[in-house]
């Protein structure tokens, strides 16, 4: 089964969320209605980028990769094309 490496972007404030699912539309949907956690501090999200991955193991991979720099820089960077994943 596939999985996408998606984030997302908060129309509110200049704040980025990046996660993995199966279907993203879907996890957006939930973040912007139901989740209580950090993204419903945020709301509204749009999806600013996806990848596909073949599995779960390197969608989770590149996701940590991207949670460990804690760079809204190389973020940006990614969304742009000037990083490629």
């Amino acid at each position: 089964m596939k999985y996408f490496l998606y984030i997302l972007k908060s129309q509110t404030t200049d704040k980025y969320y990046t996660g993995i699912s199966q279907n993203p539309e879907r996890r957006l949907l939930y973040n912007n209605t139901i989740e209580k956690g950090f993204t419903s501090r945020y709301r509204p999200w749009i999806i600013v980028y996806k990848k596909i991955f073949e599995t779960r193991t390197e969608a989770s991979f590149v996701e940590n990769k991207i949670k460990n720099w804690k760079s809204k820089i190389m973020i940006e960077k990614i969304i742009s094309g000037k990083i490629k994943l």
